[in-house]
């Protein structure tokens, strides 16, 4: 059979193959900017007012001086809405129109000027809220409540507006460690890829629970099972899920350590693979250190995991089929109480946040061994405590 008279039609469909993979090799690219804003959120004071925001050029690793960017009390952590038109901060406070209980603030955000303008405030329903974040959906912000103990949904209005709570779980227990471990500490809130669980680690309870979320109705119920318990005392802080959705991880504040888990995708349950140290091999813990922030990378690859006393960001290679972890380094943030970090959109870099010396500094990240290399690059920022990143315009 002669197939010559194929040749030409095999090369136009080959051509029009290779067109369409750059054509999807751009859209890629272009959906990772080169210039992000970063959002930092702060403990209010003698030298922060609130939310400040740098420019920082994924490129070269540049952050440029940091600048208010909102007045709001002591917005330690900030959640961005998935159309980055909008900002959302807790108020990390005790007391909110006379009740106690904390707030949640809602900001306008300008992509351009990287300014933000008050939208309007919310009861966050219990004290001290101290983590928040908002739904894949965009139609809620869920936050935790440290003092309260308790874990909110706030609806979002296409405004960005936000309403009052249509959901409020109030946990209820305590562990061993009478002083710190009285009542429970909900310390952080996070879902899984799907939007169908949330995650809270409760440093009082020694427990991770697990809720299942409604995205249309704004809901939390308890999974089945409700919870995964850690070592009594250790004090669970942040978590993690992997990108492929099998496995998560718990950073436990009063022990430094890190908890990995095998992550059911049907039931949200969390089953302990193993616990390790977030300090180098050999060297034994001290009263003075904690742990604090707990990020995957973008390549679900490695793990960073931030130590306060310790000063240092400590790294794990993870085992893509068995979700465990290997030691790879300890390395200083350059700085005294890394509170968080952040690692921006390209995975090439971590921005770490020193509270206790109102620095940040630029560290680029190794993207075969997940190191970490100090990059010279640092701004100033008052008692930083989160990173948030925003394509800028």
């Amino acid at each position: 059979m002669n197939i010559s008279f194929l040749r030409p039609r095999l090369w136009r469909v080959a051509a029009r193959c290779l067109l369409h993979a750059a054509f999807l090799v751009c859209l890629i690219s272009s959906a990772i900017a080169r210039e992000y804003l970063v959002y930092f959120g702060t403990y209010t004071g003698a030298k922060s007012k609130g939310i400040y925001v740098s420019r920082f050029d994924t490129k070269s690793g540049e952050l440029s001086k940091a600048e208010l960017a909102a007045e709001t009390p002591s917005p330690s952590f900030l959640a961005v809405h998935p159309g980055n038109r909008y900002l959302y901060a807790v108020n990390e406070v005790g007391k909110f129109e006379g009740k106690p209980a904390g707030s949640v603030s809602s900001f306008s955000l300008d992509a351009k000027s990287g300014k933000l303008s008050l939208i309007n405030v919310q009861s966050s329903r219990g004290g001290a809220p101290c983590h928040i974040i908002v739904d894949k959906s965009g139609r809620n912000v869920l936050v935790a409540n440290y003092s309260g103990g308790s874990v909110a949904v706030l609806p979002v209005l296409k405004t960005g507006a936000l309403e009052p709570a249509s959901a409020f779980v109030q946990h209820v227990g305590s562990s061993m460690n009478k002083s710190r471990q009285e009542a429970p500490h909900a310390h952080g809130i996070y879902l899984d890829g799907r939007n169908r669980f949330a995650y809270v680690p409760d440093l009082g309870l020694d427990q991770y629970l697990i809720y299942r979320f409604d995205s249309g109705k704004g809901t939390l119920t308890p999974a089945a099972p409700p919870f995964a318990s850690v070592v009594s005392g250790s004090g669970p802080r942040h978590f993690a899920l992997h990108p492929s959705g099998r496995f998560a991880y718990g950073i436990n504040e009063m022990v430094c350590t890190v908890t990995a888990f095998s992550c059911d995708p049907k039931t949200g349950a969390l089953t302990t693979l193993e616990t390790l140290s977030t300090l180098p091999p050999g060297e034994a813990f001290k009263g003075s250190f904690s742990t604090a922030e707990l990020f995957c990378h973008p390549s679900g690859r490695f793990l960073y995991g931030s130590n306060r006393g310790h000063d240092t960001i400590a790294v794990y290679a993870i085992d893509q089929k068995l979700g465990k972890l290997s030691y790879v380094e300890n390395a200083s943030t350059k700085g005294k109480t890394p509170r968080s970090f952040g690692i921006d959109p390209t995975g090439r870099w971590l921005l770490a946040a020193n509270q206790s010396s109102d620095t940040v500094f630029v560290f680029a990240i190794d993207a075969n061994t997940g190191r970490l290399t100090a990059t010279g690059q640092s701004i100033e920022v008052g008692s930083p405590v989160s990173v948030s990143f925003v394509p800028a315009k």
